[in-house]
C-alpha cells in the first residue's frame, strides 16, 4: 500500500458566511456588507471571512458573529444572554467556480437574534446595513436608493435563500421562533415574527389559543406591558420544549 502523498491534493481554502436574520419594523431582514476589497469590490454580500488555521468550524463561525455584530452564540445549556444569538451550520457550499480568486469551499451558518441596532462594517467590508431579505433576494439584484442594483456577491444569494427557508421551517416544528424575541415578550410580539418570517397574518386569537396552549413553548413571566400600546399584555419567556408537538404549520401564502 503506497503512503499517502498530501502533495497529490491540491490545496483550498475554507471560510464561513453568516446569514444573519432578525425582524425589523415588522420585516424580515438579514445582515449585508458592501464589499470593500476585490473580487465583487462594492458589491454587496453576506458577512464572513476564512477559517483560521486554529479554528474549527464553529469556532470560526462565532467569531465572525461577534466581529460583524458583537453578538455571542447562545450556549442552549446556559441561561438566556442579553447579547445571545442562535447560532447553527446551515449547509456547505463548494462549487469550484465560487470564488475566482482560488478553490474556496464555505460552510455557511445561520444565525437568529432580536431587533438588533445599526451594525459596524469589519474585516474586508467598509459598510453594512439590515436588509429586508425580499430586498436582498429581488430578481434584478440589490442596490440601495441611487445605487445600481446588482446581485449579491459570490453564491450568497443562494445560501440567503437556504437560510431563510431553513428558519421558515424550523419556526413550524421548534421553538426557535423565540430566538428572534427579547428575553420576555408578549404573544402579539412573537405572532408578528411569525408573520415577518412567513410572509403572511395570522389570525390573533388562534395564534394566542395554539402557542399558548403548547406544552413547553411559552412560560408566563408574571409580568404585564404596555410597550405595545393599548391594555396590559401578559409578558412570557421561552419555555423549555425544544419540538413543538403540535407543529405550528405555515399557511399557504
Amino acid at each position: 500500500m503506497s503512503p499517502y502523498d498530501p502533495s497529490a491534493f491540491p490545496p483550498f481554502a475554507v471560510t464561513v458566511d453568516l446569514v444573519v436574520l432578525t425582524v425589523r419594523r415588522h420585516a424580515l431582514c438579514a445582515l449585508a456588507v458592501r464589499r470593500g476589497e476585490p473580487p465583487f469590490q462594492g458589491r454587496w454580500a453576506l458577512p464572513g471571512g476564512f477559517v483560521r488555521a486554529d479554528e474549527d468550524l464553529s469556532g470560526a463561525a462565532a467569531r465572525e458573529l461577534v466581529e460583524e455584530t458583537g453578538l455571542c452564540a447562545h450556549d442552549p445549556d446556559s441561561p438566556v444572554q442579553a447579547n445571545g444569538a442562535h447560532l447553527e451550520q446551515l449547509a456547505t457550499y463548494g462549487d469550484p467556480k465560487r470564488d475566482p480568486r482560488m478553490r474556496v469551499v464555505s460552510v455557511a451558518h445561520l444565525a437568529l437574534a432580536p431587533d438588533l441596532p445599526a451594525p459596524r462594517p469589519g474585516g474586508d467590508a467598509h459598510s453594512a446595513r439590515w436588509a429586508p431579505v425580499e430586498a436582498l433576494l429581488h430578481q434584478g439584484g440589490y442596490g440601495r436608493e441611487g445605487e445600481q442594483a446588482a446581485p449579491l456577491a459570490f453564491d450568497h444569494a443562494q445560501i440567503l435563500s437556504d437560510g431563510v427557508e431553513r428558519a421558515r421551517s424550523k419556526i413550524e416544528y421548534s421553538s426557535l421562533a423565540t430566538a428572534f424575541c427579547p428575553p420576555e415578550f408578549t404573544v402579539g410580539e412573537l405572532r408578528r415574527v411569525y408573520e415577518a418570517v412567513w410572509a403572511v397574518a395570522l389570525d390573533p386569537r388562534n395564534f394566542h389559543r395554539k402557542v399558548t396552549g403548547t406544552p413547553g413553548f411559552l412560560v408566563p413571566t408574571g409580568g404585564t406591558t404596555t410597550r405595545q400600546g393599548g391594555r396590559p399584555a401578559q409578558l412570557f419567556r421561552a419555555g423549555g420544549a425544544t419540538l413543538l408537538n403540535p407543529p405550528m404549520l405555515r399557511p399557504d401564502a
